[in-house]
């Protein structure tokens, strides 16, 4: 296997755990919800804890982002990631699980970051987009593998278990990235570094085109986020799927963007990224709507609509991540790109909150208003597609 491959895999294996590790929460909602006795508001707080965490620690990390090499700032941030998931798994009330989550948010948005970075400085801007590709199918493989294993060890024993199983799986990582990542220091300068840093943070308010990349970024995320944390238990309790059917939802829908994300990524490579991601964009509308209001449905029409909303949400991604990469230089990369993390978990927060405030629970345990949330995702994912195609690439 090429050093390219080995570190494009490594990479896929970080995200991957760090994924796994935050959807998980999302499937469990319904198990969580019953027996910590929690209401949807609670559990928004808990999933909105670990990305308001992960962006505060991300914007604080901009600032010495580009001081080191990126290959020991990983390995520390990763080990510190992997306390965190077996902390989860330790957890014994609410609000240990949630102190829990946001050690562990801490640390999983430094990484997002670095992931991000460590693709764009490795591969050129010709293969930059299929390089995302491969990492963003970690996505898919947490959806289609990760979180069906996880839902299926709950079952075996408690929520409790799968994050034991992520904690060793972390373990395993923490040794490969020890041995098989190289070091990366070439965008490290030799003088008045921090001086420059700290220029580039503040020039980051007057620089137009930075400022609409982290603007499509908090669209792109709101977009889907004001949805995506509430699908599990409305499907259960509105759409008639049972807990033990949702592993197919997870299976069904990550395993095709598990083939379509890499696909993406060529085409946006081949074809351009800002058509690519409009072309996805628009089509992500379609199940976007039609998740968010129905009602009881056969499990075949459930499983086909699951299919639709994850390649296509996932697919949006690929070209809009390699767009916001490219539009900042290499040397000012890093941390730009943790500001970009900043910014995605503070979005991704507050869409949780939003959908929390919007989403409410009647006698029966149904779920109301979740209609609304979908339309604020559609808006947000419009208004993405008009922003992006401002963002410039530079490189």
């Amino acid at each position: 296997m090429s050093k390219e491959k080995i570190l494009l895999f490594i990479l896929a294996a970080i995200q991957f755990t760090h994924i796994v590790d935050f959807m998980i929460v999302m499937p469990l909602g319904p198990q969580l919800m019953r027996l910590l006795e929690i209401n949807p508001q609670q559990f928004a707080l808990m999933v909105s804890s670990y990305t308001f965490s992960a962006g505060v620690v991300g914007f604080l990390f901009a600032f010495v982002a580009d001081k080191f090499d990126r290959k020991k700032v990983l390995l520390f941030a990763y080990v510190c990631f992997t306390i965190g998931t077996f902390s989860c798994g330790f957890a014994n009330s609410y609000e240990f699980l949630l102190a829990a989550r946001i050690l562990t948010g801490a640390f999983g948005g430094v990484m997002n970051a670095l992931v991000y970075s460590i693709v764009a400085d490795a591969f050129p801007f010709e293969r930059r987009g299929a390089a995302m590709g491969v990492v963003m199918a970690s996505f898919s493989f947490a959806a289609a593998i990760g979180v069906p294993l996880g839902l299926f060890l709950a079952s075996l024993a408690d929520w409790h278990l799968p994050f034991h199983a992520l904690g060793v799986a972390g373990l395993v990582i923490t040794a490969g990235i020890y041995v098989y990542i190289p070091s990366l220091h070439a965008h490290i300068g030799k003088d008045n570094q921090d001086a420059r840093i700290f220029d580039f943070l503040l020039n980051i308010g007057r620089t137009p085109n930075l400022l609409k990349a982290l603007l499509f970024m908090f669209l792109l995320v709101m977009g889907q986020f004001v949805v995506i944390p509430f699908i599990s238990p409305y499907m259960v309790s509105n759409m008639g799927v049972t807990e033990k059917e949702l592993t197919y939802v997870y299976l069904f829908g990550g395993g095709a963007t598990f083939f379509t994300s890499p696909w993406f990524g060529k085409l946006s490579d081949k074809y351009g990224k800002p058509k690519v991601f409009t072309i996805i964009a628009l089509l992500s509308v379609i199940p976007l709507f039609i998740v968010t209001n129905s009602q009881v449905t056969p499990l075949w029409i459930v499983l086909t609509v699951s299919v639709f909303f994850f390649v296509t949400i996932s697919g949006r991604t690929v070209p809009g991540m390699t767009m916001i990469t490219s539009a900042v230089e290499p040397q000012h990369r890093g941390s730009f790109m943790s500001i970009n993390s900043a910014v995605q978990q503070f979005s991704s927060a507050s869409a949780a909150m939003i959908g929390g405030m919007i989403v409410i629970t009647d006698a029966s345990g149904k779920m109301l208003n979740y209609q609304y949330a979908g339309y604020v995702a559609i808006a947000a994912t419009l208004l993405s597609i008009v922003v992006g195609r401002r963002v410039k690439a530079v490189q």
